[in-house]
């Protein structure tokens, strides 16, 4: 009841924060909403701005709202299917910038971190911040060993406002999937999960220093794509060092220009860059805006800020090439049939349904222009009609395709003729020859043999417990067991209990058992 009472007056002062920027949409989908943005709109008058679309004044009305809201905000620019494609666009671009705070609190908070006098630390600290975000500011620094690093730190008392907000989101979404039914399958507390889970890294900078590390460990000896490294020493659960990059912020086309720099050559080796994250490591950068990414006079491309950060595994990154290769050779058969694969879409569905909804996607946007062919928008329209077939929601792939379309639409800036999709193309084809071709479907057939003859061990010796137990008249198993089964404690909360898989293990191994008698 107290938690009901005091989200539910959060909730009445978000939704006036809300009215006063024009932007109670979203309260459609909780439950009340309307009641609720008619009480916001009587007690907070708003000024109707036409100018502005609707994902622009929402971007404002969160940027008002503080830090947790920042991020929901970011989180909801990848859930086009929750929240249309306009509005997802738009706050794709939100502003996650708050005012600073003081240089001395930074100095006692990196203090406090780091254990020791502040002047071996650091030969100089420039008190001003040259970046201040939710969840932490940047300063410029240099060790007494000579060395230029940009410290960042975490806010005071972040996290406590952060976990505040979060029960608010939760109960929301709670709220939604208990009285809309027709929602669950968008998994609004999965998506809230999936928020906390990208907070509680970014707010540990020991995680975020850790995928740095790895990060430049993926592109050591690349002469055309930098990453930083790190400083442990001077690196602690809410202080990250990290040698400085120099250059100019990559979307600054007048200052590439005076330094002679091809932005076709530039766009195509940060498209490069890109894909090989995606498809070669499985492991990429997912919040590639154009403040974290610098060039300097040589064209050599620095990347920071490691906080957000994505991970697909080698079968997902298969299902998403012959997707895209689907899709980009028209044959909408396939991508239905990767689709069904995949398990993305349920068996009782039809591929012809099924592929017909593709085709209607793909050919109004690949009937486009080269240099306007978007395949992030592609996957955000591909999410959107998902609901018709019973297609659960892929967080992974929402991730990625908010990531694409960031990075698609630095391309524009760079060079506006060219598809960085197309500049990649001999990488591309080439994974997919390595990867796709005959000889890697045989190279994963062994792994996968592989694999199962190192489990074999375990298999047997499961089996030979269970046929242990068997005697003449049949399989004896112990009163407890029987209870088990009957699932009389079992505990149902979040999924299959416990009780249950033991039973499914065992009738697996009974059957192995018996197989092999």
């Amino acid at each position: 009841m107290i938690r009901f009472v005091r989200n539910s007056f959060r909730l009445i002062t978000m939704a006036r924060t809300l009215a006063r920027h024009d932007a109670l949409f979203p309260l459609a989908l909780v439950p009340g909403g309307r009641i609720l943005a008619g009480v916001a709109r009587i007690t907070a008058p708003f000024s109707r701005n036409p100018s502005l679309a609707p994902g622009r004044r929402l971007a404002r009305a969160l940027e008002e709202l503080g830090p947790a809201f920042i991020k929901l905000g970011q989180t909801l620019a990848t859930r086009a299917d929750l929240i249309g494609d306009d509005v997802a666009a738009d706050l794709s671009s939100l502003q996650d910038r708050l005012p600073p705070f003081s240089g001395a609190i930074a100095k006692k908070i990196i203090t406090e971190q780091l254990g020791g006098p502040f002047e071996l630390l650091y030969a100089e600290f420039d008190e001003t911040p040259v970046a201040a975000a939710s969840i932490a500011q940047v300063h410029f620094a240099t060790t007494p060993d000579g060395r230029d690093v940009a410290i960042k730190v975490l806010r005071p008392d972040i996290e406590k406002r952060f976990a505040r907000d979060l029960d608010l989101f939760y109960w929301a979404a709670e709220l939604v999937e208990l009285t809309q039914p027709r929602l669950r399958r968008l998994k609004p507390v999965e998506t809230i999960k999936t928020l906390e889970d990208s907070v509680r890294l970014e707010m540990d900078f020991r995680f975020e220093a850790s995928a740095a590390s790895e990060f430049r460990d993926n592109f050591a000896g690349d002469p055309t794509y930098y990453v930083p490294q790190i400083d442990w020493e001077r690196t602690a659960r809410h202080v990250l060092t990290m040698e400085r990059v120099h250059g100019v912020r990559i979307d600054n086309v007048e200052a590439l220009d005076a330094m002679g720099i091809n932005r076709t050559e530039l766009l195509a080796r940060a498209a490069a860059a890109f894909f090989q994250q995606v498809f070669r490591d499985g492991f990429f950068h997912a919040d590639m805006h154009p403040g974290n990414l610098f060039v300097d006079e040589n064209g050599l491309v620095s990347v920071v800020d490691f906080g957000i950060m994505g991970r697909v595994d080698r079968q997902t990154r298969l299902y998403l090439a012959e997707m895209l290769l689907g899709f980009l050779t028209r044959d909408y058969r396939r991508v239905a049939e990767v689709h069904f694969e995949a398990g993305y879409v349920p068996r009782d569905q039809s591929v012809e349904n099924f592929q017909q909804a593709c085709r209607s996607i793909g050919e109004p946007i690949l009937g486009k222009p080269l240099a306007d062919i978007s395949v992030g928008r592609l996957l955000g329209q591909l999410f959107q009609v998902t609901e018709t077939f019973g297609m659960e929601t892929q967080p992974q792939l929402l991730l990625l395709q908010k990531t694409m379309i960031v990075a698609e639409g630095l391309s524009r800036i760079l060079s506006p003729n060219e598809n960085m999709w197309e500049l990649s193309r001999p990488l591309i084809e080439d994974w997919m020859r390595d990867n796709l071709g005959p000889e890697a479907r045989i190279a994963d057939v062994t792994r996968q043999a592989g694999t199962m003859l190192r489990r074999l061990p375990h298999v047997l010796e499961a089996a030979e417990r269970v046929s242990g137990v068997m005697t003449d008249q049949g399989l004896k198993l112990h009163p407890e067991t029987v209870a088990a089964m009957r699932g009389r404690s079992a505990n149902r909360r979040g999924g299959v209990s416990k009780n249950a898989m033991l039973l499914w293990v065992a009738i697996a191994a009974l059957g192995v058992a018996l197989f092999l008698k």
